[in-house]
């Protein structure tokens, strides 16, 4: 085995290991209420109390890509969180998304998850031993000049 090939097979690992944990994050907050979904409801919390939000999650499939507006609303929340210390993740499958938010819809209507925010735990971060995963690659990424780091959700 070839240190190249050996380097990649962490590199799964590992990116499995964190797409795991952003699903225990996703999944305790959705619990706790501590979610926002959607790129305008975003905006405004993260106008309103942006000390509290500790995860923004920007997700796109491959058709959002030719959608200008969304890529600009996308720069301008990236550049909010970067300038606030706020971690960032693009997710490349919405349809999962949905899924471990409940099924994608609130009230009968399909929510916008384009822009996901998770707001700080009742208990301390450092118990929180996904969130700290998360954030932690979100920090190593931004050490290596990938300052918006994209996780891949695998379909269950």
């Amino acid at each position: 085995m070839t240190f190249e090939e050996l380097n990649a097979d962490c590199s799964v690992e590992r990116m499995d290991s964190v797409s795991k944990a952003l699903e225990e994050v996703l999944s305790a907050a959705l619990l706790q209420g501590r979610i926002t979904v959607g790129v305008y409801e975003a905006a405004k919390s993260l106008n309103v109390d942006p000390d509290n939000v500790v995860l923004c999650i920007l997700a796109t499939d491959d058709e959002d890509v030719k959608d200008v507006a969304l890529q600009i609303h996308f720069t301008l929340i990236q550049a909010f969180c970067c300038e606030n210390d706020i971690d960032i993740l693009r997710v490349n499958n919405t349809r999962r998304l949905a899924e471990i938010l409940g099924g994608g819809k609130q009230g009968g209507e399909q929510m916008d998850l384009h822009c996901v925010l998770v707001t700080s735990p009742r208990t301390s971060t450092a118990k929180n031993q996904a969130l700290w995963k998360v954030n932690h690659f979100c920090h190593e990424s931004r050490c290596m000049d990938q300052w918006v780091p994209v996780i891949h959700l695998p379909e269950r």
